[in-house]
């Protein structure tokens, strides 16, 4: 079941539904969300429906014994990266047909936190099995820790605010709009063809393909992550932001602050810091470029997402060098000076995104190449993907208080108007999306 399907909306529903009116028997209401969230893995094999109870409450038993006896918390880290992996392997990928790696990173916060004193071990069983299997969080996050899960789920107020509930809405229709309108319709009308045969296109075509992945990956992923955070909400849950303008960033540093921010934070908390000779100087630039080389590895066992973590560690590293080498001087205010860093990181990361995107390091190297040869075209660039692709930019790098105004607007609008904004949407949707949508690029890791 994936979130951007009728199918979706109709199970959530259902959810919405079952979770307000038990919700005055919090126990009750809970366990419908853990068997929807069971529900929701069944979709995808009935093996997850034995697999992820059993997980979920060898991690919860752990936790309670993990406080005298520290050595435990081996157990779990060695269950969860079984369940990172074994999904990714050739001998198990048919039969696990949905990676766990969400679900995985979920529950190795919680059984970390304990082991670290960050957070106690939950006293309910159901309320772990529900928060570490959340439904929304499933194939691309958030990653949530499960901790602040738990504690929300008593403290969710009676009945569903009117704002709360706009809210959500306003996030699943964004969301469902980017996904179809921005993204699916980038990949469709050139991206996928440039990388696909980049000899056949110019280099500026070949350029503006990998610009139009850049926004195509953004609009996917945050297009999902506005889903969840609707779905959430909708049950009076809320879940961490994913993403803040990315592409504004102007070093590597910030754009990692801004970029897939919990599994920005996951790392740096839970892999960095665990890392040995953080005290080093040499170490902490040496530990940097590790660690994003195995949150490269973690997409795909492959030497392009190597190389993409290692570009991601590199320009990491070279940013904390220069901090600490300024010191506290200012950058210079002048908006040439803004524009210029701003330009250079976005190239960076439009370096970084050719291998991520590239099915191998020849087409990584193919993409490039064609774009080196400085050939300029301009036929394979539809009106369509130009005005979209304008869209996407103008939508990224726009006001930020215009999208908060949009949203309050909408959640303080009476329920006509929200209906009749949903109803646009749909036709808006139903009309672009006709030949159906590609699944969420990072719901395969």
């Amino acid at each position: 079941m994936v979130l951007s399907t009728p199918e979706y909306l109709c199970f959530l529903v259902l959810v919405f539904l079952g979770f307000w009116m038990l919700a005055r028997r919090r126990t009750w209401a809970i366990a419908l969300v853990a068997a929807a969230n069971l529900f929701f893995y069944w979709r995808w094999g009935w093996i997850y429906v034995a697999a992820m109870p059993l997980a979920a409450s060898v991690d919860y038993f752990l936790a309670k014994a993990i406080p005298t006896r520290r050595w435990l918390i081996w157990i779990s880290v060695l269950l969860n990266m079984a369940l990172l992996v074994l999904p990714k392997l050739p001998s198990t990928a048919t039969l696990l047909r949905l990676s766990l790696s969400f679900y995985a990173f979920q529950a190795l916060s919680y059984t970390i936190d304990v082991y670290r004193g960050d957070a106690k071990p939950s006293n309910s069983w159901l309320r772990h099995l529900a928060s570490v299997t959340f439904f929304p969080t499933t194939l691309q996050g958030p990653i949530t820790r499960v901790s602040s899960l738990i504690s929300q789920w008593d403290k969710v107020k009676l009945p569903l605010a009117p704002a709360d509930g706009g809210r959500a809405l306003f996030l699943i229709a964004l969301g469902a709009a980017k996904k179809f309108l921005i993204a699916d319709y980038l990949g469709e009308n050139l991206v996928n063809r440039v990388f696909d045969g980049p000899a056949l296109y110019s280099g500026f075509e070949c350029l503006t393909g990998v610009v139009g992945y850049a926004f195509q990956l953004y609009y996917d992923f945050s297009g999902y992550t506005d889903i969840a955070l609707g779905s959430a909400l909708l049950i009076g849950i809320k879940l961490p932001p994913n993403f803040n303008r990315p592409y504004e960033s102007l070093n590597i540093a910030e754009f990692w602050r801004r970029w897939h921010i919990t599994l920005s934070n996951w790392l740096r908390d839970y892999l960095y810091y665990a890392l040995p000779g953080q005290r080093s100087h040499a170490m902490q630039y040496i530990n940097l470029a590790l660690t994003m080389v195995l949150g490269g590895l973690w997409h795909g066992f492959s030497i392009n997402f190597a190389i993409w973590g290692a570009l991601h560690g590199v320009g990491l590293a070279v940013a904390r060098w220069w901090q600490l080498k300024r010191g506290k001087k200012p950058y210079s205010p002048l908006w040439i000076a803004r524009f210029t860093r701003g330009a250079v990181t976005f190239l960076y990361v439009l370096l970084g995104w050719v291998f991520f995107r590239a099915e191998s390091l020849d087409g990584a190297r193919a993409v490039l190449a064609q774009i080196a040869t400085g050939t300029i075209g301009f036929g394979n660039i539809s009106p369509g993907f130009a005005v979209v692709l304008g869209v996407a930019i103008l939508a990224h790098y726009w006001p930020k208080d215009w999208y908060a105004r949009a949203q309050n607007s909408f959640a303080s609008s009476p329920a006509l108007v929200q209906a009749v904004v949903l109803a646009v949407v749909v036709a808006c949707i139903e009309y672009v999306g006709a030949t159906g949508s590609a699944p969420f690029v990072y719901q395969r890791f």
